[in-house]
């Protein structure tokens, strides 16, 4: 998430339309000004609170959001592997600067065969610039939000060698090909030799060593530092350093620090698709809230905007359906919507940093919890119809190929379906007493009426909660939750933090029972939803500390063997290592002066599924 959401959150706040979609994966910074849309310029909004916030393509959790990845990086840092063309989650290989890999030796060896576009600066996009991230990958994993203990790269890379534009990665057992492109190739992104450094002007050898030796390792490290200190500074992102790595069809040339961004074509894209003509800038603009976003729409100031679902007057009419727009911008303006490769949720805190960790340990709590929230009615009265339920942690419309599945859209049972009388008496049953309006625990131990290990006659469900500030719909939501929980007899009080700021404060894990940046898990760039990241041991982005012997035999089945999702889904939704939330659809506005080239029969401005901002599909209309 994802997510930052991958956060992928990362991941993923508020929803753009198009070729790109905003949805509450992500949000934006800043309340600046936004310029006026010129005939030759495309100007994007990104999320309330959710500014792109790191430029190195290797980066921690904190800055793993779809905001600064899938909308921001990607434009001019091209993965080897490109996934999700205008309505579409695959792998496209015509986007991508590798050709297919090719998998041999029983699934135990990867032949990566490069295509030899250019960087910036002119140097090939070859075998040695992928082997740059291999080897820092190997020489610090921890530092890469993507890493995963354990499974699939570095963990189970026996070898790893690159010479010309040919790469060949070796394991140490036979891999699941579709969990190893999807989630690990799909990761690797080609750097050039000038980023390569320790210092301006002070070469390294991270990219030409050998794959695990010491030197190379040392050598990694101590590039990395480097980067990583220039790679925080958003007015340094247009920096000749940045820029001699661009690969995409995009050139970023100016930023600020709220998160404003302008970009050009770039003209050594090697790539199928370049800018259109006519389309000489693509702008990001920042904002802090919807509602300063939503007052630069009324303005014609956006071409690629997003609105508060709580601003529409009717409801969508069919799933993925569009209602009425919002009369303030609808002269101007067309509604899209668009469903994505996600999952919304707010993760427990079961870390032992946090005093209260003891509490959301117990599974009926979680389930009391989870019994209170009635996501069918938070779909209808604050996200107008936009969206669905979520039960379990695999995305609304999963391929039953790769679920096992028999349904799509809502693919798991609820198991703990809205009952707020039942989520009362599993308090009750478990030795807990409404005392001054808050559940007390009466019953101390462990017996099956006890209220459970770790938990002292006399404590009290008085617990916290910190969301992303920014997103009406957001606040609406959980103040819902909370009203509900109340009356049962949780009480939680709250705080709210900009998006990033969220990110740092759940992954820090010492402050909160439940959290949430805004949307969930976008399940990019890591594709495959089998969910080593989140739910694992050492998992990237696993930030509520969850650990089950059971979930990590079932998630290892689904990436060490080739199992199909179901199992592994089915135990996740009834676990519930996360509080699973109602996920929003985006509900995007194109200015009806935008038009984009078809792909594959399907229009540029199709909502994104994993939320692609791919600007270089998309023109003006004569």
């Amino acid at each position: 998430m994802q997510v930052g959401t991958k956060l992928r959150l990362l991941v993923t706040i508020a929803a753009v339309g198009s070729a790109m979609t905003l949805g509450l994966i992500v949000p934006t910074i800043s309340g600046a000004t936004a310029a006026s849309t010129a005939s030759n310029t495309i100007t994007f909004a990104e999320g309330p609170g959710a500014s792109p916030n790191y430029i190195f393509p290797y980066l921690g959790c904190q800055y793993f959001s779809v905001a600064t990845l899938s909308q921001f990086q990607e434009m001019t840092y091209r993965p080897v592997y490109w996934f999700g063309t205008p309505g579409s989650s695959a792998v496209d290989y015509k986007l991508s600067p590798a050709k297919a890999p090719v998998f041999s030796n029983g699934n135990k060896t990867i032949t990566i065969n490069m295509k030899g576009w250019k960087f910036a600066d002119g140097q090939t996009v070859d075998a040695e610039s992928v082997m740059f991230f291999l080897n820092m990958y190997k020489a610090d994993p921890t530092s890469y939000c993507g890493y995963n203990k354990g499974y699939g790269i570095p963990d189970q890379v026996a070898s790893a060698s690159g010479k010309g534009n040919v790469v060949t990665i070796k394991f140490t057992g036979s891999v699941n090909p579709g969990w190893i492109l999807y989630n690990y190739l799909s990761e690797l992104t080609p750097m050039p030799n000038t980023w390569d450094v320790t210092a301006a002007g002070k070469p390294s050898t991270c990219a030409s060593g050998v794959y695990g030796a010491a030197s190379t390792d040392a050598a990694c490290k101590a590039v990395e530092k480097y980067l990583d200190a220039q790679a925080g500074t958003q007015t340094d992102f247009s920096d000749a350093l940045w820029t001699s790595g661009a690969d995409g069809p995009w050139k970023l040339i100016k930023m600020d620090d709220l998160g404003n961004a302008t970009f050009v074509p770039n003209p050594t894209y090697s790539g199928p698709t370049k800018a259109q003509k006519g389309i000489d800038y693509v702008k990001e603009d920042a904002f802090t809230t919807a509602n300063a976003e939503e007052t630069a729409l009324r303005s014609g100031d956006i071409t690629l905007g997003y609105v508060d679902p709580t601003v529409l007057t009717s409801n969508a009419p069919a799933p993925l359906k569009v209602g009425s727009n919002w009369s303030a911008v609808s002269s101007k303006y067309n509604l899209v919507t668009g469903s994505t490769w996600a999952f919304n949720y707010a993760p427990f805190n079961f870390s032992t940093k946090d005093p209260k960790h003891a509490i959301v340990s117990q599974l009926y709590i979680r389930q009391a919890l989870q019994e209170a929230v009635d996501q069918t009615a938070i779909l209808q009265k604050v996200d107008k119809g936009y969206g669905v339920p979520i039960d379990s942690p695999l995305p609304p419309n999963t391929p039953k190929s790769v679920s096992g599945l028999a349904e799509a859209l809502e693919p798991v049972p609820n198991p703990y379906s809205f009952n707020l009388t039942n989520a009362k008496k599993l308090l009750t049953s478990h030795g807990w007493k409404l005392v001054g309006g808050v559940d007390t625990c009466e019953s101390p131990g462990t017996g099956a009426t006890d209220c459970g290990a770790g938990i002292a006659k006399g404590a009290t469900l008085n617990l916290s909660i910190i969301w992303a500030s920014g997103s009406p719909s957001l606040d609406d939501t959980f103040n819902a939750e909370v009203a509900d929980w109340d009356s049962i007899g949780f009480k939680f009080s709250h705080t709210e933090a900009t998006f990033n700021d969220v990110i740092g404060d759940c992954e820090a894990g010492t402050s909160y029972e439940l959290c949430s940046w805004g949307g969930g898990w976008s399940y990019a760039p890591d594709y495959y939803p089998s969910g080593e990241t989140l739910f694992a041991p050492g998992g990237g982005f696993n930030v509520g500390d969850y650990s089950n012997a059971t979930e990590t035999t079932l998630i290892k089945a689904t990436t060490f063997g080739t199992a199909p999702l179901k199992a592994f889904a089915e135990y996740t939704a009834k676990q519930l290592p996360v509080l699973f939330q109602p996920q929003a659809d985006s509900t995007g506005e194109t200015l009806k002066t935008l038009a984009a080239k078809d792909v594959n029969g399907i229009n540029g401005l199709a909502p994104n599924p994993l939320q692609n901002f791919m600007p270089e599909y998309m023109y003006f209309k004569k």
